[in-house]
């Protein structure tokens, strides 16, 4: 008997605000997959034309198969850091989807159409207080979203990591990544 091997196609948006590293989270976890974890990965983004503050949307597709519409269509993961993103993407996640939103800028009080698993995480705060350095709350945030969906392993967003930050930060990188980590283990 032939046995078919279903195809592994993960969608994963991360939204927020320009500055808050949204872009960089979705390079770190293409190339955490496509380069550490030897999955296919496309990565796509778009923000607004304000430098800081306007809307930023970093979109990651993973695949065990080659990928041949790099758009996300439905997210099976969506990351909202703003209470703009959460609002204006809330309802295009899959049914069943897992949603993460920084609790401290992010109101929930208006829920996804489709059940989903909604987690709510102090990134920002994460950062600010544990690491000193509120920047880092993207990286808090990659630490979380790969302890709760496996989506990539620990080791490889570790090394993409490493890869991806300026250099003079990695520890501090890596220590955000860890609190992110460690906070999803409790939930």
């Amino acid at each position: 008997m032939n046995k078919r091997r279903v195809k592994m196609r993960k969608e994963i948006r991360l939204s927020g605000f320009g500055g808050q590293g949204i872009i960089l989270a979705g390079v770190i976890l293409g190339r955490a997959a496509a380069l550490y974890d030897n999955k296919e990965a496309v990565q796509t983004q778009s923000y607004g034309p304000e430098a800081r503050g306007g809307a930023s949307k970093s979109e990651v597709v993973i695949s065990d198969e080659p990928i041949d519409f790099p758009k996300v269509i439905k997210p099976d993961i969506l990351v909202c850091l703003s209470q703009q993103a959460y609002d204006k993407y809330k309802d295009d996640i899959k049914e069943g989807g897992v949603v993460l939103v920084d609790e401290d800028l992010v109101s929930t009080d208006k829920m996804p159409e489709v059940d989903v698993t909604m987690y709510k995480i102090p990134f920002t705060r994460i950062a600010s207080e544990e690491i000193k350095l509120p920047i880092v709350a993207n990286i808090v945030m990659l630490g979380a979203l790969t302890r709760l969906t496996n989506i990539v392993s620990k080791e490889s967003m570790e090394k993409a990591i490493l890869d991806s930050v300026p250099k003079g930060t990695e520890e501090k990188n890596l220590l955000a990544f860890s609190k992110g980590y460690e906070v999803a283990k409790e939930l």
